[in-house]
């Protein structure tokens, strides 16, 4: 069982301000993110073909600001 994830409305705290308290919350420990990723069934393969994409792409942009702080 998952723990419920929630927000108390403090005394004279409007809805929309305990909303928004809340939308930062789920932001912040990434639960938006997880949600979105675990929508869909991802195979082995096609996860470990983004996760060496996003390395690729970490690593050339690493490269080229050395090169940029170099010159």
């Amino acid at each position: 069982m998952t723990p419920l994830i929630g927000v108390t409305i403090k005394d004279d705290e409007s809805f929309e301000k305990a909303l928004r308290r809340f939308n930062k919350f789920c932001e912040k420990t990434g639960i938006i993110s997880d949600i979105k990723k675990h929508q869909h069934f991802e195979k082995p393969s096609a996860s470990k073909k983004r996760k060496l994409a996003a390395a690729k792409r970490k690593a050339r942009r690493a490269a080229f600001l050395e090169n940029k702080d170099n010159n």
